[in-house]
C-alpha cells in the first residue's frame, strides 16, 4: 500500500467507525384529557315543539322551528312558526336547565304572553 491509498482510506475508516448516533427516545408527554362536560344533546325541531308545549299552555303548536347554538353557549337561538304558517316569524332562546340534562325557554313568562298563552306551573 502507498501512501496515497492510506490517506484516501484513513479518513472513509474514520467515519465509518463514528456512524450515527442513537437517536435520543422521546420523552412521553403526559396528556391530561379534559372531563367530559355534562350538557344536554343539541336542541332540534321536536325538542323545541315539546319544550314550547310544555311551557306556554294554550299556544298554538309549533309548526316548524329551526334552532342554532354558537360553540361552547349555554344559550341556543331558536326561530319558529305556529299553527298553519310555514314560515319562521317567530323567536325565542332556550337555555340550559339548572342540573344540566335539558332545555328551558329563556323568558318564558314574555315569549308565552306574546303568543297569548299562560306560562305553565313547573
Amino acid at each position: 500500500m502507498d501512501v496515497k491509498n492510506l490517506a484516501l482510506i484513513l479518513p472513509l475508516a474514520l467515519l465509518a467507525a463514528c456512524g450515527e448516533e442513537p437517536a435520543a427516545e422521546p420523552v412521553p408527554e403526559q396528556v391530561v384529557s379534559p372531563e367530559p362536560a355534562n350538557t344536554p344533546p343539541a336542541p332540534d325541531e321536536a325538542l323545541f315543539k315539546t319544550v314550547f308545549a310544555e311551557t306556554c299552555e294554550g299556544a298554538e303548536p309549533v309548526s316548524v322551528a329551526m334552532c342554532k347554538r354558537a360553540m361552547g353557549s349555554d344559550v341556543v337561538s331558536c326561530e319558529f312558526g305556529l299553527g298553519d304558517d310555514e314560515y319562521m316569524r317567530n323567536k325565542a332562546q332556550l337555555e340550559v336547565n339548572e342540573d344540566s340534562t335539558g332545555w328551558n325557554l329563556a323568558d318564558a313568562a314574555a315569549i308565552c304572553a306574546e303568543h297569548g298563552a299562560t306560562l305553565a306551573d313547573s
